[in-house]
């Protein structure tokens, strides 16, 4: 038995200190919105792989919760999953020095017509870090109040919006009719939030996990 034992905890004193550098780097693809490289990494046995990785700016999404405990979702077309999914007024950061914030701001009145007067910040999400640096960082919005929604493409014309009790928002997320990462993470978050759980953090908390890359690119 002993012996087993030992077998099995062989190099955990080693575990977790290697230093996983990049030996050399390509550009596969650079775009508008995002960049794909090819990264040759040093691995723990002394041999290198490659790790294909995807740059973004990140995004935002808001949780605009009104007064009467309801919460605004849109349904739009995805073309990658090829569906449509409910989720959390979102959008991208335009550019590196963008506030996402301000980003936060101009979505909310872009994709449904509202504008807060209190933010906070919910959670910080790294999406698939598996293969991509995308983070999105979720907003609390409340104070709520409509204002002219400004349609400015297709897409945006095409969006179902709706008001949905909060509660039967996350009874949505458990039964698997919402699945968007941001809206999951972000309608669990607003509910302990509101529940009194655990508090937001101020809307201007740092974000660690905010992609640096793409915006490096210039």
């Amino acid at each position: 038995m002993s012996g087993t034992q030992g077998q099995g905890t062989q190099g955990q004193g080693t575990a977790g200190l290697h230093s996983f550098d990049t030996v050399s780097t390509r550009d596969i693809h650079v775009g508008r919105i995002l960049a794909l490289r090819l990264d040759e990494v040093a691995m723990p046995g002394g041999g290198t792989a490659n790790r294909e990785v995807v740059e973004h700016l990140g995004a935002v999404a808001v949780v605009a919760l009104d007064d009467d405990g309801a919460v605004t979702l849109i349904h739009q077309y995805r073309h990658p999953v090829g569906a449509r999914l409910w989720e959390l007024p979102a959008g991208l950061i335009d550019h590196a020095e963008e506030d996402p914030l301000a980003a936060a701001e101009r979505e909310l009145v872009e994709e449904v017509g509202l504008t807060a007067r209190d933010w906070s910040v919910l959670v910080d999400i790294a999406v698939s870090p598996g293969f991509t640096d995308e983070a999105v960082r979720v907003y609390l919005a409340t104070g709520l109040s409509t204002v002219e929604r400004v349609v400015l493409g297709e897409e945006e014309a095409d969006l179902v919006v709706e008001r949905v009790p909060l509660a039967d928002a996350v009874r949505r997320v458990l039964a698997g009719e919402i699945t968007n990462a941001a809206a999951v993470a972000g309608l669990l978050a607003a509910q302990a939030v509101t529940a009194g759980v655990v508090s937001a953090r101020p809307a201007d908390a740092p974000w660690e996990g905010r992609p640096e890359a793409f915006g490096r690119r210039g």
